[in-house]
């Protein structure tokens, strides 16, 4: 977990003149009314028809409907409805919906697929360059597989893709992990310095080779691969599925991800845990009926103020300049193009 250092044409056709036709006998005039009045029959039975098919096909308007509650159909799992887009069905008939609604719930369904969740795979390199900007300083968050330093920050070896440290033991759980899959390899052999340096800040038996290693080791694809299930075991998988549960969509789940990835996943006042349970007695979750955007500003202030109790964490802007800033801009979820700052330097997701 490393420290704060640093978006052909149409036809009409002309009707033929009429011919004229005969005066019509008494006989006929009933004979003609009769297969109107039929025919207008017929007709409105068809346009009735053609309306229900349009509009009531099974699927599809299970999957319209539940666009419009907010809810994902692959997965039946309830978020909060998108403010100013939930639209009442309206009917021209019992059991019949309006043409145009069904227009509309298509088009619901489009901006909920273009509002996918974070584990989307578009949604999620966001958020890893998100992060990237504010951990790294960089969008190339896989370029930092071979990321290793010591920012003095009180944790040791700060390193990888999210900021594996030495003393908080996720840099112990990334090194056992590759070695269970990758037997025998560079790193493997720092184990035991790793337990004996976890909580602390020393460097102890991880003299610069470690650090000469750590950036062989990233070439290994292997390696790379235990980078990233540590990081989705540890860290993103977690913080989504909460944020899910909790009825938030893409910006929200962002947001509990980036807090666990700086502060932990723990209970305490300034890990993960302890931030939601204060926002949450501030303000109802979605799940809980709450308003989206209101929870998240209390999430964002809670998140704020735990940083705010460690001067490595005095600079703020991850939150203020981008995070609320996206909240602001009412982008739930977490739609491109996107631009914000991170102490001080501009970025841009097109």
């Amino acid at each position: 977990m490393k420290n704060d250092i640093r978006p052909p044409r149409s036809h009409r056709v002309v009707p033929a003149q009429p011919t004229p036709v005969p005066a019509a006998t008494p006989i006929h005039r009933k004979i003609i009314l009769v297969t109107s009045a039929a025919f207008a029959l017929i007709l409105v039975v068809a346009v009735i028809t053609t309306t229900v098919m349009v509009t009531n096909q099974p699927e599809a308007s299970k999957n319209h409907a539940s666009a419009l509650r907010g809810v994902n159909p692959s997965s039946a799992q309830a978020v909060h409805p998108k403010r100013g887009s939930h639209k009442k069905l309206t009917y021209i008939a019992p059991g019949i919906p309006d043409p145009v609604a069904s227009i509309a719930s298509t088009a619901a369904s489009i901006v909920f697929n273009a509002s996918a969740d974070l584990t989307d795979p578009r949604k999620k390199d966001i958020a890893m360059q998100l992060v990237s900007s504010a951990e790294n300083s960089s969008l190339d968050w896989r370029a930092q597989y071979a990321y290793i330093e010591d920012i003095s920050d009180g944790r040791g070896y700060t390193g990888g893709i999210i900021g594996f440290t030495s003393g908080t033991h996720d840099m112990l759980e990334l090194v056992s992990y590759y070695a269970k899959i990758a037997p025998g390899n560079i790193l493997a052999k720092y184990i035991p310095a790793l337990q004996k340096v976890d909580g602390t800040s020393s460097h102890a038996g991880l003299d610069t080779a470690f650090v000469a290693d750590w950036k062989t080791a990233a070439k290994d694809p292997k390696f790379q691969a235990a980078q990233d299930y540590e990081r989705d075991t540890v860290y993103f998988n977690p913080s989504v599925q909460q944020a899910k549960a909790d009825g938030l969509r893409a910006l929200g789940q962002f947001m509990y991800y980036d807090a666990i990835v700086m502060h932990g996943p723990g209970n305490d006042g300034v890990s993960f845990g302890g931030i939601r349970a204060t926002a949450m007695a501030k303000a109802k979750t979605p799940a809980q009926g709450g308003d989206e955007t209101t929870y998240l500003n209390a999430f964002l202030a809670a998140r704020k103020a735990a940083m705010l109790t460690e001067a490595a964490h005095d600079d703020t802007s991850r939150v203020d300049t981008l995070q609320r800033l996206f909240l602001t801009q009412d982008n739930l979820g977490l739609n491109t193009p996107l631009s914000w700052k991170t102490y001080g330097d501009s970025y841009t997701i097109n």
